[in-house]
């Protein structure tokens, strides 16, 4: 089968998408070593055709040629109840992917998740502190590192196949070291100080419901609530360009809430290209519905993975995430200082994201059912606005216990 896509008036440059056939699912690895060497070689990226790209990724998972369709359908016997008792053991995504329906009945699962950030980036490019001292903004305080750790407790009930039901809770903890200079002369170094934050985050209520269920296929939708409860306006000691420390309101990063109110809209699907692995691809759209006096943008969060599954009890996972994030909307008067981190302009951007995982399906506690899961992340593509600071790495452990 034939098939011609077009977005808007752009053609695609560089890149072909081929589906030989149902063994060889699209790989995703050339686009992202080509990403990494053009950020390497400081070379300009068009986020137009990046953008494009994922949305391609989507659009492709619900397209299926007639030779896969007709395989399909010669094993749907023994075969299908093979795939649904796999299914029962493993996920169908990598344990950070979030918004995934569960069989009927309850599940609990807790998620630990620690994201680390170094060094800083102007517009997408690295720069040395020394480059930051120069800029007209005349900055005082640098940000070095920063460890931000999220803990996501979540339980589920799913009355029918058809419709599951979910509460979660997050918790944040953020820690940051910073370097402050003096404000004129030769912007001598003064010294160094730490700040940390931590509060229950955000409570959100969800419902997933499928969609559509056809030739190994399967779609389902989310829309969610979720309600920002951590405090916005937390403080910290600082250590000033004059050399003293003083206590003030936290900067927008370091803040475990917002106040905001937002909507989650999400679409998933699923498809079983083999015995072995499944296909998965999701997007999401989180819109900030109400704010206080500021709060983080808008985002859009693009996931496409593979799932393989080395026998009943364990699978990997390969996963490309892309987000895109409006900048803060806007402003706290109280946050001011000579730090990058107080500007609302310092915010949001786009990312691309490849993460390898693994899941255990084991026996753990009475009944069984018992999944730990780990994914580890890495940054391939960092357009951020502005001034900001470097992702580095982001790891993820899981446990899910379904009932």
């Amino acid at each position: 089968m034939l098939l011609v896509l077009r977005l808007g008036n752009e053609i695609l440059p560089g890149h072909h998408f081929y589906l030989l056939n149902h063994q060889r699912p699209l790989n995703f690895l050339t686009f992202a070593q080509t990403s990494r060497e053009a950020v390497e070689l400081n070379k300009p990226l068009n986020l137009s055709y990046m953008n494009n790209l994922l949305k391609i990724l989507v659009i492709l998972s619900g397209i299926v040629s007639s030779d896969v369709a007709s395989k399909d359908h010669e094993h749907s016997g023994m075969g299908m109840m093979e795939d649904k008792h796999h299914s029962n053991l493993h996920p169908p995504s990598p344990i950070g992917v979030m918004g995934n329906m569960h069989h009927e009945g309850f599940m609990f699962s807790i998620k630990h998740g620690l994201m680390k950030m170094n060094h800083n980036i102007s517009n997408g490019n690295n720069i040395s502190n020394s480059k930051i001292l120069e800029m007209p903004t005349k900055l005082s305080v640098i940000p070095e590192n920063m460890d931000m750790k999220m803990t996501m407790v979540e339980g589920m009930y799913a009355p029918s196949n058809n419709l599951t039901l979910m509460v979660m809770g997050t918790y944040l903890s953020k820690e940051m070291k910073l370097s402050t200079y003096s404000p004129m002369m030769e912007r001598d170094l003064i010294g160094h100080f730490n700040t940390s934050t931590s509060d229950l985050s955000d409570i959100t209520l969800s419902a997933l419901f499928k969609i559509r269920e056809k030739n190994m296929s399967k779609w389902h939708g989310e829309v969610s609530y979720q309600k920002s409860i951590g405090s916005a306006d937390q403080t910290g000691k600082a250590l000033t360009p004059m050399g003293t420390r003083i206590e003030m309101i936290m900067r927008y990063a370091m803040q475990s809430g917002d106040d905001a109110t937002r909507v989650i809209l999400g679409l998933t699907n699923t498809r079983q290209l083999n015995e072995k692995i499944i296909w998965g691809n999701q997007i999401k759209r989180k819109i900030v519905v109400n704010n206080s006096h500021w709060s983080f943008g808008d985002q859009t969060e693009l996931n496409s993975w593979l799932q393989y599954s080395l026998g009943k009890h364990i699978s990997f996972s390969s996963r490309l995430k892309f987000l895109d994030q409006d900048g803060i909307s806007g402003r706290d008067s109280m946050i001011v200082a000579p730090v990058q981190t107080a500007n609302p302009d310092n915010y949001g951007g786009k990312e691309l994201h490849f993460g390898f995982g693994i899941n255990w399906a084991m026996n753990l506690s009475p009944g069984g059912n018992d999944l730990l899961g780990f994914e580890l992340l890495r940054p391939l593509i960092q357009n951020k606005n502005n001034l900001q600071m470097k992702s580095d790495h982001q790891i993820i452990l899981g446990y899910k216990k379904n009932i």
